[in-house]
């Protein structure tokens, strides 16, 4: 009897011991992917004679780095000696990771690039990836040959939402704000943290009159400007004096997968010392690349680890001569 007892004893041991394995088992293959989860690749495509892009998307690229352990390359118009010359047209560096990024945040304005440069952000586009977009991206592109007028106003007005129309007008550039920035939708998880501001950025138009924005796109902030040439040439019933400055939409290119878009009309240099449009942008981002479930109730943190100084906007040598590409901190 005792030994029965034993050898009873002993299989309920055993089948503990198998049923704890297999549990554990079970476990490890979610332990490995927890492991080998890739940080997101982001490559940020300055070019901007104006508004001094090379200046402010280095500075969110070193806030993506830290804030999404992320890998991020920078491509700047460069002229033949390496220096960043942001009226050079037909050059933007370092295009080729678009081949391996997983988003693609833009600023680029007239662009004239060169089929094989040009195709690295056509064919990612077309990828189905996502996309964050800023201001004069709105005209990424300007080519005099009539073959390739497609990339002037159709293309970003499929892609992005909108071509470029006109704004209300080159005001106080960088001395006075003048446009005052609210929420539209307030719920989207893009403006957690928001709170109304004073932008630099004079207003774009972008929906009204002649014109709506594109597709499916759903507009969550809106300026009102407090400066405007319409206004006085008597224009408002075709260029109101508010208009949506950030959406979001979808882009589905040639492979049928539907990417994300989050476009803002913001991007005047000075707007980005204002720490609630770091915070617009970079929410944004992590949107965009499906990490919305980890955006901060009041956003994600935009602390500059280094100061952010840039030049005013302008055309000619205003941007800082003389630079090169300095690695992200």
């Amino acid at each position: 009897m005792k030994e029965r007892i034993n050898f009873r004893h002993l299989m309920v041991f055993a089948f503990v011991i198998l049923a704890f394995a297999c549990k554990e088992e079970k476990k490890e293959p979610q332990l490995a992917q927890k492991k080998t989860e890739n940080p997101p690749h982001i490559v940020f495509v300055t070019g901007d004679e104006e508004y001094r892009s090379e200046e402010s998307m280095p500075m969110l690229a070193a806030i993506a780095k830290r804030e999404l352990n992320a890998k991020v390359t920078v491509g700047y118009a460069l002229d033949s000696t390496g220096t960043i010359d942001p009226n050079r047209l037909d050059h933007i560096s370092n295009l080729e990771a678009l081949e391996e990024a997983d988003l693609m945040v833009i600023f680029t304005r007239y662009r004239q690039l060169p089929k094989e440069e040009r195709e690295y952000i056509s064919n990612y586009v077309e990828s189905g990836k996502p996309i964050v977009g800023f201001r004069t991206s709105t005209h990424a592109f300007k080519y005099d040959d009539p073959t390739l007028e497609y990339w002037n106003n159709e293309w970003p007005t499929k892609v992005f939402g909108q071509q470029w129309i006109t704004h209300h007008g080159h005001f106080d550039d960088g001395k006075f704000p003048v446009t005052n920035v609210s929420a539209i939708d307030s719920s989207n998880v893009i403006l957690n943290g928001f709170k109304p501001f004073e932008a630099y950025s004079w207003l774009y138009h972008v929906d009204g009159g002649d014109w709506s924005l594109y597709g499916d796109s759903k507009s969550i902030l809106k300026g009102y400007s407090t400066k405007s040439q319409h206004e006085i040439e008597g224009n408002l019933d075709k260029f109101p004096l508010t208009n949506p400055v950030a959406w979001t939409k979808s882009y589905t290119g040639n492979s049928g997968k539907a990417g994300r878009v989050f476009f803002t009309t913001l991007g005047h240099p000075y707007d980005f010392k204002l720490p609630q449009v770091r915070k617009i942008a970079m929410n944004g981002i992590f949107w965009a690349l499906g990490k919305e479930d980890k955006i901060p109730e009041d956003g994600v943190n935009v602390t500059l680890a280094s100061p952010y100084e840039p030049n005013n906007s302008g055309f000619g040598q205003k941007y800082k001569l003389n630079q090169k590409p300095r690695p992200i901190p």
